[in-house]
């Protein structure tokens, strides 16, 4: 019987021990992922934002481009903190976009004709608004399969406002 007890109360113990730590909200390998690849996505987002910044002419499209490399760029910061406080790496694995059904990245080939462009407004328009589209996209699969609330309600402001950029990018292609 004493043996019994013992038993059961080294298992609760080693039981204890071996439990993940209570140290916050859920995170699940979804928001891992999501936010490893996010950040990879800001980083092409900036750099496509510091282009219009400096080169665009129309003063709409020259804020837009200033908030959307300022506001990325603290995202980035915020996104590296949570990496950080889950012990995960920065980056995701080589190959992570096969394993999550090929998220969208854009091309660095199409940053670089950006710089080239005689077009430059309007090339810039079109690939911003096919980068936030990604972000968009990769935003909703956060949205539906992650497990942070605080990373999941992120990610549904990433919806919003980028929608809201894309929107305002289709007007300024129409003027």
């Amino acid at each position: 019987m004493r043996g019994r007890r013992f038993l059961a109360g080294l298992s609760l113990l080693l039981a204890a021990a071996c439990a993940p730590p209570d140290d916050g909200p859920p995170v699940n390998a979804e928001d891992v992922m999501f936010v490893q690849m996010m950040v990879q996505h800001h980083r092409q987002g900036i750099e496509i934002a510091k282009l219009g910044a400096a080169r665009a002419t129309d003063p709409e499209l020259k804020t837009l481009t200033a908030a959307i490399e300022s506001t990325q760029q603290s995202e980035v910061e915020m996104m590296l903190r949570w990496l950080h406080s889950w012990d995960q790496p920065l980056t995701p694995a080589k190959d992570a976009h096969d394993h999550h059904g090929g998220m969208p990245e854009t091309d660095v080939k199409q940053i670089q004709a950006l710089k080239r462009s005689r077009n430059f407004e309007y090339d810039l328009c079109n690939l911003l608004i096919a980068h936030q589209d990604d972000a968009v996209q990769m935003a909703a699969a956060e949205v539906s399969g992650g497990a942070n609330p605080e990373v999941q309600k992120w990610a549904a402001q990433v919806q919003t406002s980028r929608k809201g950029q894309i929107d305002l990018m289709m007007e300024l292609i129409k003027k």
